[in-house]
């Protein structure tokens, strides 16, 4: 078995921790001070879009120029820029500038860099994988994650303390030492090269958006990929509609709901925690992944479309289940796909993907924001949920030929 903890690898995963959990401090913050500064469920769903909507588009662009461009650079540089940004905005909320409308184009900003950054990372990432390591390594990137979530109590207590403004502060610093850090990664980028090749003596505007149409031509050849795109922009379209739903739920219904957001929804970061190491110890037999993919994902839809009709400790222990389950899947899909597709091709596939699950999910946020101004926040969640469920028997399920080859690969 290859080394998995190699140079690189540690200093982009220690990397990812130090940005996560800044992020992950302060954006629970603002969602926060939206929601305190406005009062309206609407313009909270409205803030939350307006960070999703340069996703849209962003991702595809951003794809195809990222086969043919450095993705570490392309990493550090938005690392350098979010510090800068998140610096700005502590200065203008600490100077009382603070409006709705300048809130929206900061979330603007924050989404665009957002986006490109994704895709950066997920294409960059497996790079630095060795050879048979793909699951353990998306294990930890899921763990990861995971911890990050750990900073919401943190940012709950801290923004009832202290206000936004530190926790601002806070996340530019380690987004700053992320990107320092990210400096120092030495791996070749050897895609560039062999795309070079391929450059065809046209504009370079003209070359990007060939490039563009590769990517949607690349995905839609390949059924199996597609099928997983589909259901993934449908599991998006759930999402959004929870993002935009289930915080102001929790407000509205419980004293102090903040708190008891935190520790429901915590349950699943519990949840997702345990299975993220069990899958670091455990490989999975490769003739089964598919098989308990695609359960899990009826299971954790069910869960996720009723756990708001039930009581709080049955809602905890929903949520650690589907947090369980939910990280196996997702180790499964993304080691397969990510192995699965060239490394050339990576830029665009992930480029593409994302768009799909972006419009999903904003389309989910926006939905979800209007519907819940006429039905009870549980009823909009049943719909999307059991919708989901759907979409996984429609593409996941009906398209078991293409799609199995895919999750069952073992690498």
């Amino acid at each position: 078995m290859n080394k998995l903890w190699t140079r690189d690898f540690t200093i982009l995963t220690l990397g990812s921790v130090v940005s996560m959990l800044g992020n992950a401090m302060s954006g629970f913050a603002m969602s926060l001070l939206v929601l305190d500064y406005t009062q309206s469920a609407l313009l909270y769903a409205v803030y939350v879009a307006v960070f999703t909507l340069p996703q849209v588009i962003a991702p595809v662009f951003s794809g195809a120029i990222l086969d043919r461009f450095s993705r570490k650079k392309t990493i550090y540089t938005l690392d350098f820029l979010s510090a800068a940004l998140y610096a700005s905005a502590a200065f203008v909320i600490s100077s009382r500038w603070f409006s709705f409308p300048i809130l929206a184009v900061y979330c603007f900003l924050v989404g665009c860099i957002n986006s490109v950054y994704t895709v950066a990372y997920q294409s960059f990432y497996p790079l630095l994988v060795s050879e048979g390591n793909y699951s353990k390594a998306y294990s930890i990137s899921s763990v990861l994650e995971t911890v990050a979530a750990v900073m919401i109590p943190v940012s709950t207590f801290a923004y009832n303390q202290v206000g936004i403004t530190p926790l601002l502060l806070i996340n530019a610093g380690c987004f700053f030492i992320a990107a320092v850090m990210e400096t120092q990664i030495r791996a070749k980028e050897d895609y560039i090269a062999l795309q070079k090749q391929n450059v065809t003596a046209q504009s370079s505007g003209r070359q990007l958006l060939r490039d563009i149409r590769e990517g949607f031509s690349y995905l839609s050849a390949e059924r199996g990929l597609l099928a997983v795109a589909l259901y993934f922009t449908a599991s998006a379209l759930a999402a959004g509609a929870s993002a935009v739903t289930t915080l102001p739920y929790f407000k509205s219904t419980f004293e102090n709901g903040e708190y008891v957001y935190m520790l429901v929804v915590g349950m699943m970061v519990v949840g997702r925690a345990v299975g993220g190491l069990v899958q670091y110890r455990v490989r999975l037999p490769a003739a089964a992944k598919f098989g308990i993919a695609l359960g899990v994902y009826l299971v954790t839809n069910i869960l996720e479309a009723t756990y708001l009709f039930t009581p709080i400790p049955v809602m905890m222990t929903f949520c650690f289940l589907s947090g369980l389950m939910g990280v196996t899947s997702y180790t499964i899909r993304v080691s397969a796909t990510q192995s699965y597709v060239p490394h050339e091709k990576k830029g665009r596939f992930n480029g593409a993907f994302n768009m799909l699950n972006t419009v999903g999910s904003l389309a989910g946020q926006l939905l979800a924001g209007g519907l819940g101004t006429v039905l009870p926040a549980r009823l909009v969640l049943l719909i999307f949920f059991g919708l989901n469920a759907a979409a996984a028997l429609t593409f996941i399920g009906g398209g078991r030929r293409h799609v199995r080859p895919i999750f069952n690969l073992d690498r």
